[in-house]
């Protein structure tokens, strides 16, 4: 079994290996990065910390979020650097079996399937599993290196 720290992002179910998230807090200000790419949405002071801020609804091909929607920040370690993921909420931490994980829908769109390691099913959609190095790597298009 391993564990996964669940998210949802634009009504999707998502998943995270906990042993890559380091915290969960309530989004606070952001200072805006100028020219930087879709995803960046900024830099936070947290408890003493610069953190980069990604959302990662452009490179999911997900919908903006309204402006006044609440925001968690998922702190995680990305490429051996803590970075904050922007989510709608934190769900809770569950244990998964790695061989119930399917493969990634064929129906999800080609800039998700790239983030997506695969998908658990759940009773009403699907648990997806995002790859947080493919996700944060700063060219989403550049190929994935596992070991």
């Amino acid at each position: 079994m391993t564990q996964h720290v669940t998210f949802t992002l634009a009504g999707r179910h998502f998943a995270a290996d906990v042993a890559r998230v380091r915290e969960a807090v309530r989004a606070g200000a952001r200072t805006p990065v100028p020219l930087a790419p879709p995803d960046v949405a900024g830099l936070t002071n947290l408890r003493g910390q610069i953190l980069l801020c990604l959302d990662p609804r452009p490179r999911l091909a997900l919908p903006a979020r309204a402006a006044d929607a609440p925001q968690m920040l998922l702190v995680t370690e990305a490429g051996g650097e803590s970075v904050g993921l922007l989510v709608d909420d934190v769900g809770e931490v569950l244990d998964l079996d790695p061989a119930e994980l399917r493969p990634p829908p064929s129906t999800l769109a080609t800039a998700q399937r790239g983030c997506i390691t695969g998908a658990y099913p759940l009773p009403e959609s699907l648990l997806l599993v995002l790859d947080l190095d493919a996700l944060t790597a700063s060219d989403p298009s550049a190929p994935k290196e596992h070991p």
